[in-house]
């Protein structure tokens, strides 16, 4: 059933091919879900990533980038949206960007519009982890001709043997496994073997129409599930690291800055760590295999040369830095991704050092691909960067996140501060300092040198000597955050009624 829907969809190439594909290069985008940088290419001591690796060595590694929002729906949305989440209004995992910005052309949808065949496997907007696996989760259906959902044995099976610090649940919470099915058992392996036929299927049709292939994997996302071989012999337990807890965090970090801690982490022990980073690893190394199966079948289809290829997460991840654990802080852990473009045209093997955003990608590829963008997009180009890795940008990230209630339906405001109970944090990152506001410094401020605290365990705000640089960055971080609003200072309301689609016969 699946190859003949597959089989379906890429028939349509002849119906609406327009212009010849050979000068219009293929977009191969590839997300993980909650991925921090423990990889081989970002200096990672423990990681196992060869094919992540491979990957960064034949294109341009981003070693400053940054999401929106360090939670899966608002970082997933703005990075397709092209809009920041108080643009787009998406500001947590169950809404829909259709009920906020209904006539957002997102960016796979503008590939469409451009002629391109535009297909999703797994997760690219949001999806409740593992209960929607197998699901179109919270998607975009006119972002895509031919979605696929598989679900494998971690989905269907192996739940009753999942090892987690809060019975009953696993998408939320700290879980495990190491199981005793092979790659080819599991939803991430299937996803990749889809992505193989997909392009398969595209590279008999090249010459009609380009494609734009997004694959989204669902590991290293919690439960941590992998096959116990070869994976989790990768990482033996005793070579596991061991944070210091939460309170070890110096007196000056603001309590709102370590808010995402969550009480089920009082039942670690040192061997539970050990267990957790074991299974988190194992898991990444896992759905690295699996993405060099889906490079591999580029390369050996002959795409490889005319397909841009992306490689990102949705945001970063904590293990026990800070004493905290998953996502939803504005430290770097949290709001750092790893990020890799390979492109036709750029350097190869390249580092760059400039901070950038999610928010980027969208005016990047629709630049690279000569694809008509939306004119409301807030990201900048990363074309001269993947040219020339020394070049300027921005200069900065902006990253931001919401304490308190009411952050599951809330309207956004232009006030950057607080909203009832619930209240922003907004963090900027520059090629030196992380300098962060809670509720406009209310709930506090925090300022960290990484030339000489890469861990951020230091907070320098209060200190004399830094008094100018954080007047400086404060004036910087205010002016970023008013630049997340619609220029049109219209911010977005959920719309009620119906999901607001686009004509899915349009290219």
């Amino acid at each position: 059933m699946k190859k003949t829907l597959i089989a379906l969809a890429l028939g349509w190439l002849a119906v609406l091919g327009t212009a010849p594909a050979a000068d219009r290069p293929n977009v191969l985008f590839i997300i993980s879900d909650d991925l921090n940088n423990y990889l081989g290419c970002y200096g990672d001591p423990l990681a196992k990533t060869p094919h992540i690796d491979a990957l960064a060595a034949r294109g341009v590694k981003f070693d400053r980038a940054y999401c929106t929002f360090p939670l899966c729906g608002p970082s997933r949305n703005a990075m397709l949206t092209g809009l920041y989440p108080n643009s787009n209004g998406i500001l947590a995992n169950a809404q829909i960007f259709r009920q906020t910005v209904p006539s957002q052309v997102s960016l796979p949808q503008a590939f469409r519009q451009a002629g391109y065949f535009a297909a999703r496997i797994g997760k690219l907007y949001h999806y409740n982890v593992p209960k929607s696996v197998g699901t179109n989760g919270h998607d975009d259906p006119g972002s895509w001709e031919l979605e696929l959902n598989p679900a494998g044995v971690d989905r269907l099976e192996e739940e009753p043997e999942i090892v987690t610090l809060t019975p009953g649940q696993f998408g939320g919470t700290l879980s495990w496994y190491a199981s005793p099915k092979s790659d080819e058992h599991h939803t991430d392996a299937m996803m990749a073997a889809d992505a193989e036929w997909v392009l398969e299927r595209c590279a008999k049709q090249r010459e009609q129409r380009p494609f734009f292939l997004a694959v989204g994997f669902f590991r290293p996302h919690t439960p941590y599930v992998a096959p116990k071989e070869p994976y989790f012999g990768w990482y033996p337990r005793e070579k596991m690291r061991i944070f210091p807890t939460i309170d070890q965090n110096p007196p000056e970090v603001p309590a709102a800055a370590l808010g995402s801690y969550k009480k089920e982490q009082d039942k670690l022990t040192d061997d539970l760590r050990r267990d957790c980073a074991q299974a988190y690893y194992a898991s990444i190394s896992f759905m690295d295999a699996q993405v060099g199966r889906v490079v591999a079948a580029l390369d050996r289809l002959g795409l490889a040369e005319s397909t841009i290829i992306v490689f990102t997460s949705d945001h970063g991840y904590h293990m026990g830095e800070h004493g905290l654990y998953q996502k939803m802080s504005l430290f770097e852990g949290s709001a750092r991704v790893p990020m890799l473009i390979v492109a036709p045209g750029a350097a190869r093997g390249a580092t760059v050092s400039e901070p950038v955003s999610h928010i980027d990608l969208y005016p990047t590829l629709a630049e690279l691909a000569g694809v008509k963008a939306p004119a409301n997009l807030q990201g900048q180009s990363l074309a001269p960067l993947l040219k020339d890795p020394k070049a300027k940008g921005r200069g900065w990230a902006i990253t931001q996140v919401t304490r308190g209630g009411g952050a599951r339906r809330a309207t956004v405001t232009r006030d950057a501060g607080s909203d009832g109970n619930r209240f922003f944090g907004y963090s900027l990152r520059t090629d030196r300092w992380r300098y962060t506001e809670w509720d406009e410094g209310k709930q506090g401020r925090e300022l960290y040198d990484h030339d000489a605290d890469p861990g951020e365990l230091v907070n320098l705000v209060s200190r004399p000597e830094h008094a100018v640089t954080v007047a400086e960055l404060s004036e910087k971080l205010r002016s970023a955050a008013q630049g997340t609003f619609p220029a049109d200072g219209k911010t977005p309301a959920v719309q009620e009624g119906p999901i607001w689609a686009p004509n899915l016969t349009e290219p």
